[in-house]
């Protein structure tokens, strides 16, 4: 892969507010075809999916807490390009990929996402945060490679196409924890590294975006195990999220917030683009990006106007590395290999060996009747 330059959040080159609305066609780009798409296409078509809702979720819980009408009428017409850019990327998801085979697509993503940024994080606490999700992430993708065994006869190499391992990580079973433990320190805004603070945005939208995938298509399944396997696995992701937002500084303001979000949005669209392999959404990536950088300038003005702030002293002229998904093989299992039998005690992490008696509590009250993960690897044969 070409070396890439580096993400300029303050690029002049952008599109202005005005000019960022689009008509329904313009909105609903064709899908990409599923027996052709390359993997990591796929995946950045759920990643940016994934911070486009994000920033979704943020733009009205940002407006349902402030009474000045100026910045709502902003933060309105902000979100309604955002949630049209949503839109167009979910769209490109084609109606015959069912809702398995999308499964695997997510599992792939949070697998080597999760790596590409553990990789590239300087804070050794987030790093570690990061591995230790990787793991289960990980291991999902090997317990729904079994169900699609199961339900449609295939094997999920038609989707992750030997760019991603397929093999047990943490078990499943094991990922399930009282809610304090999936607490996490979080970092300082003043002193953390752009990257850190990138990171934790990028992958909070990531893992929620995958939860709300599995808590809104699990239950269409019949198969009683599909159902409860998907319930099983939403509910580990419900963890990571909790883990992951908790490394974001919860004492920034909400339009520092907003100022980290949309250079987040620009900086990913940015990676999207200059690693893109298909011309066709490459192009979609760029036309994203250009109206993000906008995004940035728009809300630094608001900083600038309500808060008195520069947000050129916030963010560094260039972000490097870029976000890329590639194959982390190689990563991914040295991660496995020494971190496996690793777990959570409060904000730390410690081995299996070192946690108190009633440790595994909770998880044997959601385990008791059996367990859906560890069901479906006794039931269906190793996929091929």
């Amino acid at each position: 892969m070409a070396m890439q330059q580096p993400f300029r959040p303050f690029d002049p080159n952008r599109t202005p507010l005005a000019q960022q609305f689009r008509t329904w066609t313009e909105q609903t780009p064709a899908p990409y075809d599923k027996a052709l798409v390359d993997p990591y296409t796929r995946c950045r078509v759920i990643l940016m999916n994934g911070i486009e809702n994000d920033s979704w979720f943020f733009l009205h819980h940002w407006y349902r807490h402030t009474g000045d009408e100026k910045l709502r009428a902003k933060i309105a017409e902000l979100r309604r390009v955002e949630t049209q850019q949503q839109t167009s990327v979910n769209w490109l998801n084609p109606a015959d990929q069912t809702v398995i085979e999308t499964t695997i697509a997510y599992e792939q993503v949070a697998t080597d996402l999760t790596a590409n940024l553990a990789k590239n994080e300087p804070d050794p606490y987030a790093k570690q945060v990061l591995d230790f999700a990787l793991i289960e992430d990980f291991d999902h993708l090997y317990r729904y490679a079994h169900l699609m065994q199961l339900l449609e006869g295939k094997s999920a190499e038609t989707i992750v196409k030997g760019q991603t391992d397929i093999a047990a990580g943490r078990p499943t079973p094991e990922e399930h924890r009282r809610p304090a433990d999936m607490v996490r320190r979080h970092i300082d805004n003043k002193t953390a590294d752009v990257k850190t603070k990138l990171n934790a945005q990028t992958i909070t939208a990531a893992e929620q975006q995958t939860y709300l995938f599995y808590k809104s298509h699990g239950f269409m399944y019949g198969n009683d195990l599909a159902r409860r396997l998907y319930a099983e696995i939403a509910e580990v992701e419900e963890e990571h999220v909790t883990q992951y937002e908790s490394v974001a500084d919860p004492k920034a303001t909400w339009l520092e917030m907003a100022a980290l979000k949309q250079v987040n949005e620009a900086y990913n669209y940015y990676s999207c683009w200059q690693t893109e392999t298909d011309p066709r959404l490459a192009a979609i990536w760029e036309q994203f990006y250009r109206m993000e950088l906008e995004h940035v300038q728009q809300v630094g003005q608001l900083l600038h106007e309500q808060e008195g702030k520069d947000i050129h002293t916030m963010f560094p002229a260039e972000i490097a590395p870029l976000i890329v998904f590639e194959s982390n093989k190689e990563y991914v299992r040295q991660i496995v290999n020494t971190q496996r039998n690793l777990q959570p005690l409060g904000t730390e992490f410690r081995s299996k060996e070192q946690l108190p008696a009633d440790w595994g509590s909770y998880r044997s009250i959601v385990n008791r009747e059996g367990v859906p993960s560890q069901q479906i690897v006794e039931m269906v044969p190793a996929p091929a």
